[in-house]
């Protein structure tokens, strides 16, 4: 008579130690993504601030507007995206007091005495269907076109870039180079969904 072979049930006994070590490894040893986001500093509340029902002067306003195709406006014009930087910075500093672009007005600063100072705010807008990548782009151009600016600017009056100068006179280029960014909620503004 042939003899059946039964086959050796196995020891479920320790499967729940392992599982739990296993899980405890994991656990240790995987990193977690940190949630980063834009690096953004609000301006300090003034509450003696001129209040003023007057309304901001167009040619101060450099509206850039992002359509849902990632398509670049910028003041009605169609431009690429690599050519926002310069275009920001003559806006940012008007160097030849230009009717176009924005105005200026005296300033006492502290380091630099009385200087010219801009009042143009940049308008940055995007439709809901804009690319986030799209978005980070014209961003990192607009925050870049401040920075040279700013660099520029330290270079000529201190003779050094603007993150090695001292706290007082980085906050004297600061004063004189506000960096004011208006970032409107996203519209439906070229046929996004």
């Amino acid at each position: 008579m042939a003899r059946s072979k039964e086959t050796p049930e196995i020891n479920g006994g320790s499967m729940a130690d392992i599982a739990f070590l296993l899980l405890i490894f994991f656990l240790v040893a995987t990193t977690m993504d940190i949630d980063t986001g834009l690096q953004r500093q609000m301006p300090p509340y003034n509450p003696d601030a001129e209040q003023s029902d007057d309304q901001i002067k167009e040619r101060n306003v450099y509206v850039v507007l992002i359509n849902s195709n990632d398509q670049l406006l910028v003041e009605g014009q169609q431009m690429n995206v690599h050519q926002l930087r310069e275009k920001a910075k003559e806006f940012i500093m008007n160097p030849q007091n230009k009717d176009n672009l924005p105005e200026k007005r005296p300033v006492e600063i502290d380091l630099l005495g009385e200087v010219m100072v801009s009042k143009g705010i940049i308008s940055l807008q995007n439709d809901r269907g804009t690319s986030y990548d799209m978005y980070i782009k014209v961003q990192n151009e607009l925050i870049a076109a401040y920075n040279e600016v700013r660099d520029e600017e330290a270079m000529s009056r201190f003779g050094r870039n603007y993150e090695d100068l001292t706290e007082d006179k980085r906050d004297a280029i600061k004063e004189f180079i506000p960096q004011i960014i208006s970032e409107a909620e996203p519209k439906n503004i070229g046929g996004g969904k």
